[in-house]
């Protein structure tokens, strides 16, 4: 029975001893995600392509604002001068711009942010090729990226990724 419980402890032992120098083998990378995304010269073109894309419905959001605030200004300034019927014909104007408003904005904010995802998938997907790039020909075995508590400066690879995309 000694046999058996030796040849284990024995097998054990050159296990443990070929994955100890595996890993000592391994190259690592750590990629600051949110760095890239925030650093990334992409950011800034995908930012001013959004914002020009829906400049003019802003501004149209931002008029109607405005026009209906007139409308609500114009009821408490004029209600003790106004008929009953004006004054009531206005109030269902208001209630009509505010639900048009509450529309208008929401279909606004539905659209933009299915823009800007729209958009970030693209960008993540860059990023990804980039990283896969850089892994290879660097010959990193493996890169770790968000889920990491510590990284020293000496396998963070977000610069040289930042450079790839550029």
């Amino acid at each position: 029975m000694r046999i058996p419980n030796l040849l284990s402890v024995i097998t054990a032992c050159f296990l443990i001893g070929s994955q100890s120098v595996a890993v000592a083998e391994t190259k690592i990378g750590y990629v600051d995600a949110v760095k890239l995304m925030n650093e990334a010269p992409q950011t800034k073109t995908i930012q001013k392509k959004i914002e020009s894309e829906f400049e003019p419905r802003r501004k149209k959001l931002v008029s109607l604002q405005k026009n209906l605030r007139e409308m609500e200004d114009k009821l408490s300034r004029d209600t003790a001068v106004m008929s009953e019927d004006e004054a009531s014909k206005l109030k269902r104007d208001i209630l009509a711009k505010r639900r048009d408003m509450k529309r208008i904005s929401d279909e606004f904010q539905d659209d933009l942010n299915l823009r800007q995802n729209e958009i970030l998938a693209k960008f993540q997907k860059q990023v990804y090729e980039a990283i896969e790039s850089l892994a290879k020909e660097k010959g990193y075995d493996l890169i770790l990226g968000q889920g990491v508590i510590y990284a020293s400066d000496a396998v963070d690879v977000t610069t040289q990724v930042m450079q790839k995309l550029k």
